[in-house]
């Protein structure tokens, strides 16, 4: 565990690493703000699962299934904030790379949330949760370097 903060935190590279940017955006200890993130974290996944259980109660079952799939997933991207601190979140999360992908992310949440409870249209909600777990793996994969490529790349095989 020290090697990895060492080698993330860049004391053993020649340029600070992403550990030291994190390090200097929140006054919460390393463990600290790690425990906030898997629980955060771990809470959005209990969120999302809870939500994929309530799908089968009647009649209310997929309303219920998309505000707790949709309170999940923000839970888990709020995770991230323990690791970042909120600004820097916000920061690259509109950064130019994942801008697109962060618009049609969030607008995906606020949307799902409008089917359930202000349209009252089922078939949107779901429609929409399904269009909220691709844009969320679009958005998350944006910060690993060059996993949309790999994507992309496979889908272009794929139905070639």
């Amino acid at each position: 565990m020290d090697k990895l903060k060492r080698v993330l935190s860049g004391q053993d590279a020649e340029e600070p690493g992403p550990l030291a940017e994190v390090v200097d955006a929140s006054s919460l200890s390393w463990s600290t703000r790690l425990k906030g993130f898997i629980a955060c974290f771990a809470l959005g996944v209990l969120c999302s699962i809870l939500g994929s259980c309530l799908l089968w109660v009647p009649r209310k079952g997929l309303i219920l299934f998309a505000v707790f799939y949709t309170l999940g997933n923000i839970l888990s991207l709020g995770s991230t904030i323990f690791l970042m601190g909120p600004m820097r979140q916000l920061k690259r999360m509109f950064e130019p790379t994942r801008l697109i992908a962060t618009i049609v992310m969030l607008l995906c949440l606020i949307l799902t949330l409008c089917s359930a409870f202000w349209w009252h249209n089922k078939g949107l909600a779901l429609i929409f949760c399904v269009l909220q777990f691709f844009a969320l793996a679009w958005y998350s994969i944006s910060y690993i370097p060059f996993a949309r490529d790999a994507v992309k790349k496979c889908f272009a095989v794929c139905l070639s």
